[in-house]
């Protein structure tokens, strides 16, 4: 069960079920009150106008822009690659985004659709958005996203395991995941509107981060609540100590629910209060969003023009 690559003590805390129930029951209990009151503290705060336009290259570059319907079409997809390439055609300085999300019978399409640009190509995977179905199904299912070209996956845990206490089958499973992912880098979502409380956050963020997680991630988007920032603060600080344990930095994915430039330069004041600065490159955090891009072209035009710019000039999901 143990990762050979962990320090000693995290190395312990996984060799059985038992070591694995120790260390996630010891982790230190979430204060919800104080942990409300600074993420809303956080997200009051403003930023110098020399830094907004900062801030908004900077939340395109992190997007992975994502289409998860069942009505998706390769030709939805072509136009999403082509929207993620090129966000904002009058200003071809406009950042690329950082991925493109899709199913995983729709990655060949996308990596066609993206060869040559650096943009990623991201597919859900493990029984999306449930996550109930055997293990074996789950893993031909990345099998088959990696062989089509994608170089990211997005996992789903077995939320049932986890609140039955079954750690160990959970963290089984995210090893096999990150074992079949070969080169691919994990997402691990948590789905962290199923979870119940912050404490239960804490201890599967931790969980996926000990299996080998590369980014914890909020939500498939599919359930409400989807992404908060509460929760996304209890994410960012599991990274951060984490870090702080191992020296190894791994990343933070809020999805669901973050729609307009506000909302997103609330979240990159709490990566930098939380996790530091370090983290707010999009190798270590995303957003998980379809509809935020349109409004941070939209506040981006409207900041380099001096007035506010009709969303006619762009191509609207």
């Amino acid at each position: 069960m143990a990762t050979a690559t962990l320090p000693a003590e995290l190395a312990e805390a996984t060799r059985d079920e038992q070591s694995l129930r120790r260390f996630l029951h010891g982790l230190p209990g979430v204060d919800h009150v104080g942990l409300e009151q600074r993420a809303a503290s956080l997200a009051t705060r403003s930023i110098k106008n020399t830094a907004k336009l900062w801030a908004i290259d900077a939340a395109i570059a992190m997007i992975d822009l994502t289409t998860l319907e069942g009505a998706d079409t390769r030709g939805r997809v072509r136009a999403l690659a082509a929207k993620a390439r090129q966000p904002d055609p009058g200003y071809p300085d406009t950042p690329r985004v950082a991925a493109v999300c899709v199913y995983p019978d729709l990655v060949e399409t996308a990596t066609r659709a993206l060869r040559g640009s650096g943009i990623e190509v991201a597919s859900v995977a493990t029984a999306f958005p449930s996550g109930r179905s055997g293990r074996d199904v789950k893993l031909a299912e990345v099998s088959l996203a990696v062989s089509c070209g994608a170089t990211e996956v997005d996992m789903v845990i077995d939320r049932g395991a986890f609140l039955e206490g079954r750690y160990g089958a959970v963290f089984d499973e995210i090893v096999a995941v990150k074992a079949a992912c070969g080169n691919a880098r994990l997402k691990v979502i948590l789905e962290t509107g199923e979870l119940g409380t912050y404490d239960n956050v804490r201890r599967a963020s931790w969980l996926a981060l000990l299996a080998g997680g590369d980014f914890v991630k909020t939500s498939t988007g599919k359930i409400t609540p989807a992404a908060t920032l509460p929760v996304t603060h209890v994410l960012l600080q599991a990274v951060r100590d984490f870090h702080e344990a191992t020296g190894e930095q791994r990343g933070v994915k809020p999805a669901g629910g973050i729609r307009t430039t506000k909302e997103a330069i609330r979240y990159l004041v709490a990566v930098r209060e939380v996790a530091g600065e370090g983290w707010l490159v999009p190798a270590l955090f995303r957003f998980g969003a379809s509809s935020l891009l349109n409004d941070l072209l939209l506040q981006r035009r409207t900041r380099l023009e001096g007035h506010y710019s009709s969303p006619d000039h762009l191509a609207l999901d």
